[in-house]
């Protein structure tokens, strides 16, 4: 048996690579949509990929099995389950619990294990020739390492009501399957830690179900299933916009993008013709190189492992946008749009003298040290606002901040004085530099960044508040 785990750090989404060398066949399960990694993997081993699996309808990326289908000829493996508002609405080899799909000498048996959605499926591998007994279990969405898939994303970012507590108490009863499993079967989920699907995600990229009856919360509710559903429930943290679409386009025949497509260089005249309409410009830049110098009316998004999830929450699938990144983090950053489904990308500029060389002038971030930010709070003469999600507000803030989680902030604009001096912060200043870039588009000038956030708050042994 071949074995490969793809990782994804930027969405911390896992893929796998599965072939049987003596037919030389292959299945990838829960593929990314830039395909071309499987691909290179199956030429590398001379392997076919025959065959497509999916755990289930993804919320969090867009899944690229219809792209891999279309550039392999491989049938896609789906599940039926769920009930008719789970299906998908394109052709696929419909899969249910109990069944088998052998690949040349491998075994693939389907468990449905519901509660992260109602389609959920989980893939039990036996490898034949090494052993009777099934060797590894694929969880997508159910089981993580120390945690499990939270089952209210359907109804906070989908809008689907009433389905979070009825997802719980399918997961409690799910968690009861997965524990009879044995103890020494190895455990492959379809997230690390990073991701949204859960609050408490570890960091290592498989466990074994023994590990997990000893560490993970989940396995320790043997029978208080309402403590199960109140503990899974409380504290998740805010799914990001872009998710519902996912969903949808999940499930739906949309147009395919088989290859990460080239973007065209654009000129000052470009730019300036976009923005003057109203588009968007990214500015992928380090936050520091964006505070000392940016576009007016830019939005600045980082291009590092958390690109894909901030975009997502300030673009829509409509509208077209504009990228400032160097040529040599073009290919990564489309990749990164491409798995969340954002293609309507016009074209890039390569720096900031794209527009200064129209005779344009930068703006420059209003800071503000920790000296200045004690006195505004020892004063109480400032809005302080913590731009954190609200787990980590309660966790500990400071004194008299306002919380306006940072996804949000365009949807909270009536909470942000006009008029005083109005200080901004998250953690560690990625945060704050997006929301100071959008407030600052939307005209504010009384914006001030306090870019060291709670980590110097800390650090200086500053008094926190709790809840």
């Amino acid at each position: 048996m071949l074995f490969q785990h793809i990782y994804d750090k930027s969405l911390a989404q896992a893929s796998y690579f599965i072939g049987c060398q003596k037919s030389s066949v292959a299945a990838v399960i829960d593929p990314k949509r830039d395909v071309d990694t499987y691909i290179e993997i199956a030429k590398q081993n001379n392997m076919q990929i025959t065959h497509i699996f999916e755990t289930h309808i993804h919320a969090d990326f867009l899944s690229g099995s219809r792209e891999l289908a279309a550039l392999t000829g491989a049938e896609m493996f789906l599940s039926d389950e769920g009930g008719s508002d789970w299906q998908y609405e394109f052709p696929h080899k419909g899969i249910r619990d109990g069944d088998k799909i052998a690949l040349g000498n491998l075994i693939f048996e389907v468990i449905h294990t519901p509660g992260h959605t109602p389609e959920s499926v989980s893939f039990l591998l036996t490898d034949k020739p090494a052993s009777k007994e099934p060797v590894m279990l694929f969880t997508g969405d159910f089981v993580f390492v120390g945690d499990v898939g939270r089952p209210d994303l359907l109804e906070k970012a989908a809008g689907i009501k009433g389905t979070q507590d009825a997802g719980a108490r399918q997961m409690f009863d799910s968690v009861q399957k997965f524990s009879l499993l044995p103890d020494y079967l190895q455990v492959w989920p379809g997230h690390g830690a990073g991701s949204a699907c859960g609050k408490a995600l570890g960091a290592v990229p498989s466990t074994t179900v023994g590990y997990e009856k000893i560490r993970n919360w989940a396995l320790q509710y043997k029978q208080d299933q309402n403590g199960f559903v109140d503990y899974l429930l409380a504290d998740q943290p805010e799914p990001p916009k872009y998710f519902a679409m996912m969903k949808k386009l999940n499930k739906v025949a949309r147009p395919l993008l088989t290859s990460v497509p080239k973007l065209k260089l654009l000129t000052g005249e470009d730019l300036k013709s976009a923005m003057d309409k109203g588009i968007k410009l990214i500015d992928t830049r380090n936050k520091n190189d964006f505070a000392n110098g940016f576009i007016p009316g830019s939005i600045n998004i980082q291009a590092n492992n958390s690109f894909s999830t901030w975009v997502g929450w300030f673009l829509n699938y409509e509208e077209p946008f504009i990228l400032l990144a160097e040529e040599s983090q073009l290919d990564d950053i489309t990749r990164k749009l491409m798995r969340i489904g954002l293609d309507n990308v016009m074209g890039y500029i390569p720096s900031t003298e794209t527009y200064t060389s129209l005779g344009a002038k930068l703006n420059q971030m209003n800071l503000i040290d920790f000296e200045d930010i004690k006195k505004c709070v020892d004063k109480n003469d400032c809005q302080i606002i913590d731009l954190r999600g609200i787990s980590e507000y309660k966790s500990g803030h400071i004194k008299n901040a306002d919380n306006i989680f940072v996804g949000t902030i365009l949807n909270n604009i009536d909470r942000i004085n006009k008029l005083e001096r109005v200080v901004i912060h998250c953690q560690s200043g990625d945060r704050s530099s997006i929301a100071y870039s959008l407030l600052a588009k939307e005209g504010f000038t009384n914006i001030f960044n306090y870019s060291p956030g709670m980590n110097e708050w800390i650090a200086n042994e500053q008094e926190i508040i709790l809840n």
